[in-house]
This record gives structure tokens, sequence and C-alpha cells, in this order.
């Protein structure tokens, strides 16, 4: 056996194809890569397994070098009799079972999986980012400055290290991928967890254990991309990336605050180009549908969308827009930050830096003869009477409202400083 292994070793992976093609000359094809592996596993006396049953060891993972790994797509399963078993889907492919061979010392056994079930399982057990923070280890000239001491110099150019970037450009990437509304950096004694709002779940995510060493200048790379000072760790900071991967832009709202063992960031991700649902994908039954669509007939009048984060309510707006006739009405938006483009209506960022609030914003677009305003959200007082006062004065005023059912509306506009009889005459 050891004979016909040497020699396959010769083989490249045409060559792999090649004698595949002539193996089932006489019989059936394979026609997927489980088939294909399966009669490579018989053929040459190696196991298959799909590695749904199998849980690789732990401690064995890090006897490897994770970025060797994941480059060659191998996983190391267990160890018998001083004798290593590393799934691959690629045995004619040698290289990346010699590299571990000849950086451990151990005895390399192939045992052949598919290609999906080892990146599925790699991305389970060695994490987001494995092959960076294993480069960062052995990179010794890194020197992470302590939470609690003084400040150090050193941090800046750590958060700038490439290292640190790919890696923050890893979680963001993954992020994105997954469809989370939400990042949440959690700092602890002796970890730093990474979770992933998806579906409204928050779903940690695995990551190398040794991260926690690197936690300053994850935050601080995050800091200088959100263009926050670095150097200020003791009060809380609100700040916004603005990414494009694979022709999305993305706009992130970045939150820092200190915590005991580190400061926490929470990103909420916030995609500008995603498609926009129509009427009839909200979710809806038909009768509350039928009610909606002739409350969006309505001349005057103002709609509140409640509901928790992440329930759809800006989705719900957007979708009540986009069935509006846009050359016959005049329909405007107040945003921060601007989440879809709109064709039919002119949108204005608001920028509170600049003294660009919602309320001044709503005060200005009232001026532009609009028959439709869509806010996009009811922060305080002063937004909420002018949003009032437009929808007794002839405009359809949409907006959402952070409560958690239609009824809590109300009081939370009482709350914020509308008065019960400019209430009472809007509904």
């Amino acid at each position: 056996m050891l004979e016909r292994m040497t020699a396959a070793r010769q083989l490249s992976t045409a060559d792999a194809a090649i004698l595949r093609q002539q193996k089932f000359a006489e019989g059936e094809r394979p026609e997927t890569e489980e088939e294909a592996l399966k009669w490579l596993a018989k053929e040459y006396g190696l196991e298959f397994t799909t590695l749904d049953d199998v849980e690789p060891d732990r401690e064995l993972l890090s006897l490897f070098p994770a970025r060797v790994l994941l480059k060659e797509e191998l996983l190391p399963l267990r160890r018998t009799n001083g004798t290593v078993e590393v799934a691959t889907a690629r045995l004619f492919a040698t290289q990346g079972l010699d590299t571990l061979k000849t950086l451990t010392g151990l005895r390399i056994k192939p045992t052949l999986a598919p290609a999906e079930a080892i990146r599925r399982e790699m991305k389970k057990h060695l994490g987001v980012g494995a092959d960076t923070i294993d480069t960062l280890d052995e990179g010794a000239p890194l020197q992470v400055v302590d939470e609690g001491g003084e400040e150090d110099g050193n941090l800046d150019s750590a958060a700038e290290d490439a290292s640190i970037i790919r890696f923050v450009n890893q979680v963001l990437s993954d992020a994105i991928e997954l469809r989370a509304s939400d990042i949440h950096l959690e700092p602890f004694e002796e970890e730093l967890r990474i979770r992933y709002r998806i579906d409204g779940v928050l779903q940690e995510v695995p990551v190398p254990a040794q991260i926690k060493r690197f936690q300053p200048a994850i935050v601080s790379r995050v800091k200088i991309l959100s263009h926050l000072n670095i150097a200020e760790k003791r009060l809380p900071q609100d700040g916004r990336i603005k990414i494009r991967l694979a022709n999305a832009e993305v706009d992130i709202r970045v939150s820092i605050i200190p915590m005991l063992h580190g400061e926490a960031v929470v990103m909420r991700l916030l995609r500008q180009n995603a498609t926009l649902l129509g009427m009839n994908q909200l979710g809806m039954d038909e009768r509350d549908l039928k009610l909606f669509n002739r409350v969006l007939a309505l001349p005057h009048g103002i709609i509140l969308v409640t509901g928790p984060t992440g329930s759809g309510k800006t989705t719900t707006l957007y979708s009540s827009l986009r069935c509006m006739d846009g050359n016959r009405l005049n329909i405007s938006t107040v945003e921060d930050p601007i989440e879809y483009h709109l064709a039919a209506a002119s949108q204005v960022q608001v920028f509170d830096k600049i003294g660009m609030s919602f309320a001044a914003a709503l005060r200005s677009l009232l001026r532009q003869d609009p028959d439709v305003v869509m806010l996009g959200e009811i922060r305080d007082g002063e937004t909420a009477r002018i949003a009032v006062q437009a929808a007794l004065t002839g405009h359809l005023v949409l907006s959402t409202l952070h409560t958690n059912d239609a009824p809590a509306s109300i009081t939370r506009l009482i709350n914020i400083g509308v008065e019960p009889y400019l209430i009472s005459a809007g509904w």
C-alpha cells in the first residue's frame, strides 16, 4: 500500500481525475465529490467520513499551526498509537500533509472527507480569524498595553498591524455574510467573547482562545475605523464605519463603552443596498394588509410603526413608500443613516454634529411642500411635536417608535412631551 501511496503522490489533480474516469469506465462514474472520495478511500485502503459524528480533539488541534490547516484545508481528528488522523479532500495534494509532518514530527494518516464539511468543522473549532491570531502569536514584536495601565504609544501601531487589520476585516465580512444585524465584542477576565445577532438571536462565534491578548489592539482598530479617540478609555464613544463588500455598501454604527475588564464594542450593521421587500412579502395577513393599504392612501395623518429592535419597522416603512406613486406625490425622508436608496424620494441624512438633527431637518423639509414625509425614528419630544403638527396640516407622516407594541406608543409620545390633545387630534 505504501508503494501505491508513494506513486499516487506523483499524480497531479488532473491525473487523479483521469484515473477516476478510467476506473469508472466500465461502471457508474462518480457524480459527486462524496462518491469520488468514497471510491478513493476504498481504492487506497483509507477511511471516509462525513464528519457529522466526529468531534476533533481540541488539544490535538492546538499542536498544529492554524494558518497551515486553513490554507491546506486539513483537519486533525484524533491521535492513535502515535499516528494522527487528518481529514482531507485532496489526497493527491500532499504538500500540506508533508508540512504537518515536518512541523510536528508526528506520523500523519489521511482520512478522506468532503471539503465543505472540513471547512464547516474548521470554522467551528478553530474560530474566526484563527490563522491571523496564529500569525500574531508568532510575531513577538507586537506589544499590547495593559487596559488598566498608563497609555502606551505602541497601541496605535499595534492597531495598524496588518494581522489586526485582517482579523477585524474577517469579523466584519463574516458577520455580513451571515446576515447578522449586530456584532458584540464583550471583554471578560479570561476571554474576549464575540457574538453575532442573527434573526434577532445572539449567537456566540468560535474564536481562538489567545485572542484575549490582543483585545486592546482590536478595540483600537475599531476606533480608528470609526474616527474615534483611541487614547480615551474612560468615557463611552459613538462612531460610524462605512464599508463596501462585494458591491454592497454597509453602514456600521459603533458604540464603545468601558467595562470592568476592558471596553465593550457593539456594531450595528445596516445594509444600504439590500433588496426592498414588496408589501405582500411583509408577512401581514390579508385583512391587515388591506387595512394598512387603506391607511397609506389617506392624504394626511401620522402612521407609527412600533416594535422592538430588529422587528422590521424600517423595512415596513420603506416598503410602504415603494408602493406609493412617486410621480404624483412629493415624497421626502429624514434618516440616520439612509438605509435604502429610493429613486422616487428626496432623502435627507441627519448630521447631529453640525446641528442637522431630526427636528431641524424635518422643520426645513416641511418648507419643501412634501405630500409624504418619512422619519427614520422619533427620538425626542421636539421631533414628535413637529411630526404631529405636520400630520395635522395636510401631510402624511410615517415614522418608527421604539415601543414593544402599538398601544404603548400613546404613553411613549406623552412621556417625551407631546400634548395629549395633539395626540387625540392626530389619531
